[in-house]
């Protein structure tokens, strides 16, 4: 569907942001996904040109910049396997942030070191590791505390990143709209605003009246506002200003999905796993060609397209941004009014990655965020994607255990007809039940039975075209002067 200029309102489409990116759709095949991968891979980094500090502590911000990483992670519980698996989706994660892995470890212990998360054994091992490998970041498969962070960058001597600023970085290289981006910014600084630190002894930058000298008048001598305070206080006025904005665009979201309820259109989100290949099967499904990348979070903004079933019936098909393990609080308060789409849908298409190691984990994880936004109770699909890479006995063992499942390859189009049938035989059914014989002078009527309704028989006859169809309660209105008893 195009946004240009002059064309009609298209209630369908949320993803396009300007007339020329959805041009490009029209170019000689060339899609809005080729331009944007085009567009992310044509600026690299280049490993060994690192200009942070030596001593990292002499800095309070610095910007985010991951090169030569150790990977480092508690075990409190399950199997090893399942350790592995954390640390792998970790190295995933720090490679698709644009870092190289140079070795991971992995503690068992019950529960995290309450001053730096590994405890002090551990800690001079990761600080040998570091030095033997050269790294100069370390990234913690966890949430660090303010304290853990100091007490970590203090003994082991490079800069220290946790599991949740990893993916916050991960969100505001791949955030692409201007909502996207507010979103992600105002996660940033709420997870900022609980870890700003001081500059040691020297907390204030601020002097009182005339410098905090002896002239300075009754109640402005002494230190003035620490640098600190003033730090806290720009990021609550800024985190104010977002919010503002993220209400103004909600409300643009709301008025395009509340006039899709008003055209009684059914609504099929596609959830799952981050690249797990709902992008993938989105432009399968209906020729959307946004962004695919093999890379975890590749895809942020949500897209939904329009599609129609066999008869002709509309409805859209929304894909969501993905869903991780361990999920920062952050981003989901941040994206609640991205993830209503989710909430608000009729039907949910759940992919899964049948080739992961671990996609009952996948599904788990992934219930276990729809059930924090409200969206627990709405009627599931689970679609096992990537079929053709998978084990056999695995997709076996998931359409075995998973009502409503289906094998699907989104690359090769393997099951995707049998999806789009499951999809069609789940969609909500129209309230009303009516009967019409609609004069040929009215064919606009019949039309919309096709869009909206579900068709049960449909002649043509001489006086008109006779209708039996399910259909919404203000169409049925409309039908109602052509009322015929039923047969």
């Amino acid at each position: 569907m195009s946004n240009s200029p002059g064309h009609a309102y298209n209630p369908y489409d949320d993803s396009a942001e300007s007339p020329e990116v959805e041009e490009l759709d029209l170019d000689d095949g060339v899609t809005t996904g080729d331009y944007d991968l085009d567009e992310r891979h044509a600026l690299r980094r280049v490993a060994g040109l690192s200009t942070e500090l030596e001593d990292v502590t002499e800095v309070e911000y610095r910007r985010l910049r991951l090169e030569r990483v150790v990977l480092v992670g508690v075990w409190p519980g399950g199997s090893f396997t399942d350790a592995e698996n954390s640390l792998a989706e970790l190295a995933a994660l720090a490679e698709t942030a644009g870092s190289q892995v140079l070795e991971g470890l992995a503690q068992r212990r019950l529960k995290p070191d309450p001053a730096t998360f590994i405890g002090s054994g551990k800690v001079e091992e990761l600080r040998e590791v570091v030095l033997a490998q050269g790294a100069d970041t370390v990234i913690v498969d966890g949430e660090l505390s303010a304290s853990q962070l100091r007490n970590l960058e203090d003994k082991v001597g490079v800069k220290v990143v946790d599991r949740t600023m990893l993916i916050l970085d991960i969100f505001a290289q791949h955030a692409k709209s201007r909502e996207g981006k507010a979103q992600v910014e105002l996660a940033q600084l709420e997870y900022l605003s609980q870890r700003l630190r001081g500059w040691g002894a020297s907390l204030s930058r601020q002097a009182g009246g005339r410098a905090g000298g002896a002239g300075g008048g009754v109640g402005t001598r002494g230190p003035g506002e620490t640098k600190l305070e003033t730090d806290r206080r720009r990021i609550r006025t800024r985190v104010a200003k977002l919010r503002r904005d993220l209400a103004d665009m909600r409300t643009a979201r709301d008025t395009k999905r509340a006039d899709r309820r008003r055209h009684a259109v059914p609504a099929v989100s596609i959830v799952g796993y981050t690249n797990a290949g709902k992008s993938s099967l989105l432009n399968r499904l209906t020729g959307a060609g946004v962004l695919v990348e093999d890379a975890l979070f590749a895809t942020l903004d949500p897209t939904v397209r329009r599609s129609q079933t066999a008869e002709g019936r509309v409805f859209t098909l929304a894909d969501t941004v993905g869903f991780v393990r361990h999920l920062p609080h952050e981003l989901v308060e941040s994206f609640r009014s991205t993830l209503e789409e989710v909430a608000d849908a009729d039907l949910l298409v759940h992919v899964v990655d049948g080739s992961h190691p671990d996609p009952e984990g996948q599904l788990t994880a992934v219930r276990s965020v729809l059930a924090d936004i409200g969206a627990g109770g709405v009627r599931e699909i689970v679609a096992v994607n990537k079929s053709d890479a998978a084990d056999p006995m695995v997709v076996a063992r998931l359409l075995r255990n998973e009502p409503h499942a289906v094998a699907v390859s989104a690359r090769t189009g393997a099951g995707v007809d049998k999806l789009r049938a499951l999809i069609e035989s789940e969609l909500p059914q129209p309230p009303v039940e009516v009967e019409a014989l609609v004069p040929y002078d009215h064919g606009e009527l019949v039309a919309r039975v096709h869009g909206v309704g579900e068709v049960l028989s449909l002649d043509h006859e001489a006086e008109g075209t006779r209708v039996r169809a399910r259909v919404p309660e203000s169409l049925a209105a409309a039908l109602e002067p052509y009322a015929v008893a039923r047969r």
